[in-house]
């Protein structure tokens, strides 16, 4: 009886593995090797505190990886440009409110393990967080070489328009500061909030218009959050 439970519940194991995989193939369009990495890369913090389950290791890996994908894409695809437009180039694919858009498009929130009664969750960054871990576990699993060709086949080129990015001003605080300005507008953009996020500090800036908050934006800095925030507004306002 106890040998039949065993295998009864070793069965039951490899199946919920199995299903897990088949997921994970589905949504992200490679088959995993090692498992455990990708459930770990899919693991938020609010459900998996040490930082050996977490994802919070592979997401500071993952950042660091495409990051320098997105580099190398771009300084072969515009082999006459200077660095500071490759540069705002890469900030606008790598964006947190970029990636968090592209993993939501990818249904990577179906398969993100996180505190699903925690309200705040809901509307927060976690599931770009989760790519950026994603890509650090697939480094892992597959080396940088896979790894790239993962990173241009199902980021890049199906959700990083590149072409229509090369015309968004990347300044848009300015164009909204300029707009403001021209309407006679009273225009403020005010921390919200301030919180550690894993080891990483996330800032939360609201812009806010003749006394109304317009739009908000998250960032790991403030610089960043202001032009999530921006572009958010500007999208609102018809000012793209």
């Amino acid at each position: 009886m106890d040998l039949f439970k065993k295998i009864f519940r070793s069965s039951k194991t490899n199946s919920k593995d199995a299903d897990f995989e088949a997921q994970v193939k589905n949504v992200l369009g490679l088959k995993p090797g090692n498992v455990l990495l990708y459930r770990t890369a899919l693991s938020h913090r609010s459900v998996k505190d040490t930082p050996e389950e977490n994802n919070e290791r592979l997401e500071y890996l993952g950042d660091a990886v495409l990051s320098a994908v997105v580099a190398d894409y771009l300084f072969k695809r515009y082999p006459y440009k200077g660095e500071g437009f490759l540069t705002e180039m890469r900030s606008k694919m790598v964006n947190r409110q970029q990636l968090n858009d592209i993993a939501l498009k990818m249904g990577l929130r179906k398969l993100t393990f996180y505190n699903k009664f925690d309200n705040s969750l809901k509307g927060s960054q976690i599931f770009g967080n989760t790519l950026e871990a994603v890509v650090g576990a697939v480094y892992l699993d597959k080396g940088y070489a896979r790894t790239q060709q993962w990173v241009l086949k199902q980021l890049v080129i199906p959700h990083m328009f590149v072409d229509d990015l090369e015309s968004v001003d990347i300044n848009l605080k300015n164009k909204l500061i300029g707009w403001a300005s021209k309407n006679g507008k009273s225009l403020s953009f005010d921390l919200a909030n301030e919180k550690m996020e894993g080891s990483r500090r996330l800032f939360t800036i609201n812009i806010v218009i003749d006394g109304e908050i317009m739009a908000q934006g998250k960032g790991y800095n403030k610089k960043d959050a202001s032009q999530a925030a921006a572009q958010v507004a500007v999208e609102k306002l018809g000012l793209g």
